[in-house]
């Protein structure tokens, strides 16, 4: 899988899981994939920046979707607002 089809991948799984981020005033970007095409950084926004649960949310939705889409991804991270 080449980059580019890669990014397309983790875009679809996004999409995916965006529905339900918004149902709660939350939002998500994918900011760049690193390491060989194994990491993902991406960008939590508006109501999931401040919220209890977004560790739990990132990993067991954000990352488990982008892995059905791209399993060759072994990490996502969430990249603060600097």
């Amino acid at each position: 899988m080449t980059t580019e089809e890669l990014r397309v991948n983790i875009e679809k799984a996004l999409d995916e899981i965006r529905p339900f981020l918004q149902s709660d005033g939350g939002d998500i970007s994918l900011l760049s994939i690193e390491d060989n095409d194994t990491l993902v950084k991406v960008q939590l926004k508006g109501a999931c920046v401040g919220c209890s649960v977004n560790q739990m949310t990132l990993k067991s939705g954000v990352e488990m979707t982008i892995k059905k889409y791209a399993p060759q991804i072994e990490s996502v991270v969430n990249v603060l607002n600097e």
